[in-house]
């Protein structure tokens, strides 16, 4: 994330195509609280980048040669030198059976590529501010894809395992937050539903993601459903 907040969201582009790698630099570039300071055309150019320019943000292409944006995504979350580096993953679909493996590798969203400009750069700018790019719709999608991964033994496999004790360092109104946050709901959204203020939400949402390990807020949505604390069905 960005330390300075004058200064610009340094960005990174991560895919195969170098006229959609181009594209995206001319609309980047256009910005200006924003810079694209590297391209890359794989995964493990891509790390490397990252961690030589700075990057406050990636966008990462799934499907690439050699190192897939998946795996590069998990070398970067492993890196304690990459705390701070956001990755949005960008995908054919908003939905893909790719998804709830990006977000579990530690992406911060996903973008679809037929995305319109504005979108693409909202989506920056949400994750340089360590928000995640997951709107209700989009959240209701990745449930229905964690499902027809076998997510429907939530809470029995090995996530549970690994969050219990964490989990149950959360207080009641802890918990709470988190199920409204795997729901899709934003903090003004939680903010109503629990009588309090959005800031206060915010105090909640941080105080969970720091107790639970998690990155971001879309890496809660996927505590909450490998814990077993939500248990996701189809409707």
């Amino acid at each position: 994330m960005t330390e300075d907040r004058g200064a610009p969201i340094r960005v990174l582009l991560a895919d195969d195509q170098a006229l959609l790698r181009s594209a995206f630099r001319v609309l980047v570039d256009s910005e200006p609280d924003m810079v694209v300071v590297g391209e890359a055309a794989d995964g493990a150019r891509a790390v490397e980048l990252a961690r030589a320019e700075r990057a406050d943000v990636v966008l990462m292409d799934i499907r690439m040669p050699g190192t897939d944006g998946l795996a590069a995504t998990r070398m970067i979350s492993a890196d304690p030198e990459l705390s701070a580096v956001r990755v949005v993953m960008l995908t054919t679909f908003e939905v893909d059976e790719y998804v709830v493996q990006s977000l579990r590798a530690g992406a911060s969203g996903f973008l679809g590529k037929g995305a319109e400009p504005e979108e693409l750069l909202n989506a920056i700018r949400i994750a340089a501010a360590g928000e995640a790019l997951l709107s209700p719709a989009a959240t209701k999608g990745l449930i229905a894809t964690f499902l027809a991964q076998g997510g429907g033994d939530a809470g029995e496999g090995p996530g549970a395992t690994e969050y219990a004790e964490r989990l149950a360092a959360l207080t009641g109104r802890e918990r709470e937050v988190l199920v409204l946050v795997a729901g899709g709901l934003s903090n003004d959204r939680i903010g109503e539903r629990l009588a309090v203020s959005p800031l206060t939400v915010k105090t909640h949402v941080n105080r969970a993601m720091a107790k639970l390990g998690a990155r971001d807020r879309a890496q809660l949505v996927v505590v909450a459903y490998e814990s077993g604390l939500v248990r996701p069905r189809a409707d």
